[in-house]
């Protein structure tokens, strides 16, 4: 099997690495065994709840025996979850075989998402005229986080901020910021140092107001404080489909993909 490319194993240590840091806050599972990274809150927000694929699957058995496992686990689970697993991991003789041998297994692809990841030039002063920034500090804050990125994934929000609710991750460690339109959030961001890189994590647009230039503006902000604070230029994420060229414009690059699977209906 060719070699992984470097990027695409950076951004998977850095998904199972900030997603350890999400669950770690929540006092969920996280464990790493041979293969699978676990990173299992049994949250009702279903992002806390991810098993992340590490290892490259070079034939059939292998992918039935990762996708039934994967299963097996959401199964015993009261709350459901994902499975992300990147394409680069699969070889390419199998990979065409992908959805069909997830669906022998009960899996559905919920999200097709993209590895990103750069080194910041230097930034402008994140502005909108339009906006105000705050860095999340409060209860507040981190109610008005929570329900942009439920309402932005179609989440219950009170699952989210039950999720959020207290975190000192989010509060003390991350640097997320929420962009207010007058007194209405309308966007949120978040950059963590991740093993010597920014995590851009949970980043969100209120629906009605995208395409305004919000959810730029509110990256660039995270992303600037954060590299202000600790001198790092590296960032990795991984992003939606929508989320993608915002990215783009800050000068990060796709450099992978990767889907998300779920227990499908039984």
């Amino acid at each position: 099997m060719t070699p992984m490319p470097v990027e695409t194993n950076e951004s998977i240590s850095q998904l199972s690495k900030m997603w350890g840091k999400l669950v770690a806050d929540v006092g969920g599972v996280i464990a790493d065994e041979a293969g699978l990274a676990i990173r299992w809150a049994d949250s009702r927000f279903v992002f806390y709840n991810a098993l992340v694929a590490t290892d490259p699957v070079e034939g059939d058995e292998q992918l039935r025996h990762l996708l039934a496992r994967s299963s097996q686990y959401m199964g015993t689970q009261e709350q459901p979850g994902c499975l992300w697993l990147f394409d680069d991991l699969i070889s390419p003789k199998v990979r065409g075989r992908l959805e069909d041998l997830a669906r022998e297994a009960g899996l559905v692809s919920a999200f097709t998402c993209w590895g990103m990841a750069g080194d910041l030039i230097e930034l402008d002063e994140p502005h909108h005229p339009l906006l105000r920034f705050e860095r999340v500090a409060s209860a507040q804050h981190l109610e008005d986080y929570a329900r942009l990125n439920a309402r932005a994934y179609g989440m219950q929000e009170q699952d989210a901020v039950a999720a959020l609710r207290n975190s000192r991750l989010w509060r003390e460690e991350i640097f997320a910021y929420v962009a207010y339109e007058g007194l209405n959030p309308v966007a949120c961001a978040g950059a963590c140092k991740v093993d010597g890189r920014l995590f851009l994590v949970l980043v969100a647009t209120e629906a009605a107001h995208r395409r305004r230039g919000f959810g730029e503006a509110i990256t660039r902000k995270a992303l600037t404080e954060a590299s202000r604070a600790t001198g790092i230029k590296r960032v990795c994420l991984q992003a939606t489909s929508d989320g993608k060229p915002v990215y783009e414009k800050i000068g990060l690059r796709v450099n992978s993909s990767l889907q998300l699977f779920m227990q499908g209906p039984s």
